[in-house]
């Protein structure tokens, strides 16, 4: 059962939804609509009236018209990450409808200015757009949003690397806490919008997400993974969160406790948890937790979601569900008056029952793409913009003839949760607006593909693609262009759509890659005597149930189909354009070359598929060095949703400018930087590897501090640190000051030119129990300095900020100790030092004398946390022999009894030192009859004293839950 909370003396005010036709119209008079009464008095009046049939259905994502009461048709879920993207067709069986809106910068992108106050002003323009669009139809467009992603982005890799903020738990709840301020609105008691912070929690991958776990020991769960969420609820810019698909610790995040306790203490309201789309059937489906939907939905009631984002708009097998977890005692009917009266909660405070609407009701369609709008994103995608190098080249020069060439050049793209773009200016746009001479290319080699056996050449008709025609001609023409991990796109030269999949047989209709299924993906295999075949890649072949013929065929009507690997049919590549010397060329006849390259956010990486590298694709590489090679005044300017290995680039292009795909305005913002208008003040979220060695073997390894991820923890070299990025200024920083909790520097802008500098605080903690962060980032500011002006910044920086979690007592700590102070422009380039003797405590020896927590451990090698039961709690359990845990400073007091709690079947070896040293004794568990039934057993140890490290190895079937020394 979850503590009930409520809100206190809050009058929420705002919408009031148009009632559907037909639909009786409530007393006015009842106190459930009187805006004066408290919040929590409102809820309990309103949940009073309903039945609990009408209370059951509330805890649906589409919450039921309730005509006798004057409750309307509630939508829980807008997608609005960068812009108002999408919602679902309540009248057209969930139809996906598309929102042509402001769309901003990816997530990315936005956290990239550091500039919490713009991204406010961002927030607040998307939560008027999204009250534009729930004015023409309310019930597609909801005024719940599921923005902003706050997961920690641990590993550029993931394929949603372009949804979250950055790798610093503080730049990400900051930025998250920014973003939800300005979707709320400014009234202390009504929302203009709702937001909703996913996922909640330690989720950074896509292959089979919804079966992995992750494994984080407590120290990275506290410090990391959770940190962001805490952030924004502590500052009251969320209204819930969203459970992620995964696994932590053995539990589906979907039933995870914290839901319902950690993350309702963070905040002071009340708060409407949600299911991610279709996660509560994961628990009996791929997840295999429950037996039965009634036993999944009670549990993830009592675990703290109160929304089931399940069946469309056919809320039937919930409610059916909930019913039986009544009349079976799974749940209570005070669950579901939780449950029901936190999903109310927001819609008081959203205005749905006052009778004025409150102050964000009269917000019109006329705000959508508004011209402020498209200001305030061409200012926005400016900000974003990083400038990862220049030796001089930059600002350009307005006028003189520049090439603009590349794949990316005259190409805008959103994403999957971006909106459709109103209008276009692209970076080849931009430029032409300075330049005087204009010349360019996409830099894609324009091929035929001849079939070996045949002659024939693969045809784009009006229908399917098949083998048709004798020549290459242009219907047998297609430009490619080659994405990153291998993964390419064919467009036909005669229609200038692209070659996809469509259930087969295969077809010309895509403009662009789209859809959920990406099927325009393919990878050219050489297969080293002369021939090609054509992979396939499209991302449904990566799904269980695909079958085994992902290699293009050709079947018996001539049309391009799908078969096995061994069946494929073997193409001769035929070369008509080499689109990199044509590009190189053209580049050669200008004084100026930009090259424009990058990936598409809908190919190699996005939902549900991770990547495996992060190159450029290999003609985009070939590209730069063929264009820097014929002109050396060459800048890069790279697009993308990710850090890129661009180790050649970085050594041999003079100006390297990293944007996110950053909407409409994009090409405004970016030749507004190329040609000075703008001096670039955006800085990388990220810490950008030079290859892939210097990430983890392995997407699921959680644990930053143990594999050394992020700028945290990792020693390495990196291509570009975290917080980095030039100006075409130069800015001093004075000594500093440390003293009464505040930390001052003075900063001078010492070039010609007015800018801004985003000065970095961070901290090292010199001496500790253990392994802390190389540097940390306390605080940042944004400043803005015209040339030889100065002014002094100061952060406040308090002992209780240097906090860090004490997995021997499970609880914060500030430990006594030197820390360095850091002052700098990125976590690469410090330019200032100063050192704090922080006076706290120190972290005494362990008594294993009492019962303590196996998974309180120091290290580990190959342990897995598990889940103790389905409800909460955490184990230790091994996945092979020689696996183990180990405690370090424990003080044996020279007890000869060890007492296990465990489950299973098993041994566990407690040794001394190492895993292999003096083993001390064995206690042995035999079968306890189920992972969930633990029994207590004992055995006798060695003689032993003083302060050493115990290891323990569990033997694998075995959960091993507490344990005692004594």
């Amino acid at each position: 059962m979850r503590l009930r909370r409520g809100l206190t003396a809050l009058a929420a005010a705002v919408l009031v939804l148009p009632v559907a036709p037909g639909a009786a119209q409530a007393d006015p008079a009842l106190p459930f609509r009187d805006p004066g009464l408290p919040l929590a008095a409102r809820i309990d009046d309103l949940l009073g009236r309903l039945t609990l049939d009408e209370k059951i259905s509330l805890l649906h994502q589409y919450q039921p018209a309730i005509p006798r009461l004057g409750l309307n048709v509630f939508k829980a879920g807008t997608e609005a990450l960068h812009g108002v993207a999408w919602s679902n067709d309540y009248h057209d069986n969930s139809a996906k409808v598309d929102a042509t809106a402001t769309v901003f910068p990816q997530a990315v992108g936005l956290a990239s200015t550091w500039d919490p106050a713009l991204i406010t002003r961002v927030g607040g323009a998307v939560g008027d757009e999204l009250r534009g669009f729930h004015a023409q139809d309310p019930t597609i467009w909801g005024l719940n949003a599921w923005a902003p992603v706050v997961n920690p982005l641990r590993d550029p890799r993931w394929g949603r690397n372009e949804e979250g903020y950055s790798e610093d738990p503080l730049l990400s709840g900051v930025i998250a806490t920014a973003y939800g301020a300005g979707l709320q609105g400014d009234d202390p008691d009504h929302l203009k919008v709702a937001p909703t912070l996913k996922h909640y929690a330690a989720y950074n991958n896509e292959t089979l997400r919804d079966r992995t776990s992750s494994n984080v020991p407590q120290r990275v769960l506290n410090e990391y993974d959770r940190k962001p969420f805490e952030i924004a609820l502590r500052n009251d810019a969320a209204t819930g969160v969203m459970a992620a698909y995964n696994l932590i610790n053995g539990r589906p995040a979907t039933v995870d406790p914290d839901l319902g306790t950690l993350v309702r203490d963070w905040s002071e309201r009340r708060l409407f948890n949600v299911s991610d789309a279709w996660a509560p059937t994961n628990l009996t489906g791929s997840q295999a937790y429950y037996a039965t939907r009634a036993e999944a939905n009670a549990a993830t009631l009592q675990a703290g979601l109160d929304s089931f984002t399940v069946d469309d708009t056919n809320a039937v097998p919930t409610v059916t569900a909930i019913r039986d977890a009544l009349a079976r005692g799974l749940i209570t009917e005070a669950d579901v008056d939780e449950s029901a009266g936190n999903a109310l909660s927001i819609r008081f405070r959203l205005g749905e029952f006052d009778p004025d609407g409150g102050p964000y009701a009269d917000i019109p369609p006329s705000v959508i793409d508004s011209p402020a709008h498209r200001a305030l994103a061409r200012e926005t995608a400016a900000e974003a913009a990083v400038l990862l190098k220049n030796n001089g080249m930059l600002p350009l020069e307005p006028g003189g003839s520049v090439a603009v060439v590349g794949p990316t050049a005259d190409k805008l793209y959103s994403d999957w949760y971006g909106g459709q773009l109103p209008y276009r200016v692209s970076i080849l746009d931009g430029i032409t607006e300075r330049a005087s001479t204009v010349s360019t290319g996409t830099g894609a080699d324009r091929i035929a593909l001849k079939d070996v056996a045949t002659g024939r050449y693969v045809t784009a008709g009006s229908g399917s693609v098949s083998l048709t025609a004798t020549t290459a001609s242009t219907a047998a023409q297609f430009d490619t262009v080659d994405w990153g991990d291998g993964v390419s796109t064919l467009r036909s030269v005669a229609n200038g759509r692209l070659v996809g999949y469509g259930w087969g047989p295969f077809v010309t209709q895509a403009t662009d890659p789209t859809g959920w299924f990406v099927q325009e993906q393919f990878k050219i295999e050489d297969q080293g005597d002369g021939t090609v075949v054509l992979h396939y890649v499209g991302y449904e072949t990566q799904e269980s149930w695909f079958p085994d013929t992902d290699y293009v065929t050709v079947g018996a009507d001539g049309n391009l189909t799908l078969g096995t690997a061994s069946a494929a049919t073997r193409f001769t590549r035929e070369v008509l354009v080499d689109g990199v010397a044509r590009a190189a060329a053209t580049a050669k006849k200008a004084q100026t070359a930009v090259v424009v390259v990058g990936t598409d956010p809908f190919v190699a990486g996005r939902e549900v598929h991770d990547r495996t590298g992060l190159g450029l694709g290999a003609r985009q590489e070939a590209l730069i060095k063929a264009v820097r090679a014929a002109n050396p005044r060459t800048v890069v300017v790279l697009q993308s949703s990710y850090p890129q290995t661009i180790n050649w680039a970085q050594q041999h292009v003079p100006g390297i400018l990293w944007t996110t795909h950053a909407g409409a305005e994009t090409g405004h913002a970016v030749a507004d930087v190329l040609y000075g208008d703008v001096n670039p003040s955006g800085r990388l979220t990220q810490t950008w590897p030079r290859s892939t060695a210097q990430l983890p073997d392995d997407l699921l390894r959680y644990d930053i501090i143990k594999t050394g991820q992020t700028y945290l923890y990792n020693s390495s070299t990196p291509l570009y640190a975290f917080g980095h990025g030039l100006s075409y200024t130069t800015f001093r920083y004075g000594v500093p000051s440390v003293r009464n909790g505040r930390v001052s520097v003075t900063i001078t802008n010492a070039g010609k030119r007015a800018g801004d500098e985003v000065v970095q605080l961070y901290t090292h903690q010199r001496t500790s129990r253990d392994a802390t962060a190389i540097r940390q980032l306390r605080d940042f500011r944004k400043i803005r300095l015209n040339p030889g002006q100065s002014t002094t910044v100061t952060f406040t920086l308090e002992p209780s900020d240097l906090a860090r979690w004490d997995q021997t007592r499970q609880r914060w700590v500030v430990e006594t100790a030197v820390h360095d102070v850091l002052l700098g422009a990125s976590s690469g380039d410090i330019r200032q030092r100063a050192t704090w003797a922080v006076r706290g405590e120190t972290i005494p020896a362990r008594d294993l004398s009492r019962p303590t927590r196996a998974e309180t451990f120091d290290d580990y090698s190959g342990a897995r946390l598990l889940d103790e039961t389905k409800a909460r709690g955490t184990v230790v359990g091994a996945t092979a022999v020689g696996d183990w845990i180990a405690f370090r400073d424990a003080r044996l007091r020279g007890g000869t009894t060890f007492t296990a709690r465990a489950s299973g079947s098993g041994t566990v070896q407690v040794r001394l030192g190492s895993p292999s040293g003096r083993l001390l004794g064995t206690a042995t568990v035999t079968g306890t009859g189920g992972v969930y039934d633990y029994t207590t057993v004992t055995a006798t140890l060695a003689r032993f004293s003083g302060r050493q490290t115990v290891y323990l190895l569990p033997s694998p079937g075995l959960r091993l839950a507490t344990f005692s020394i004594g």
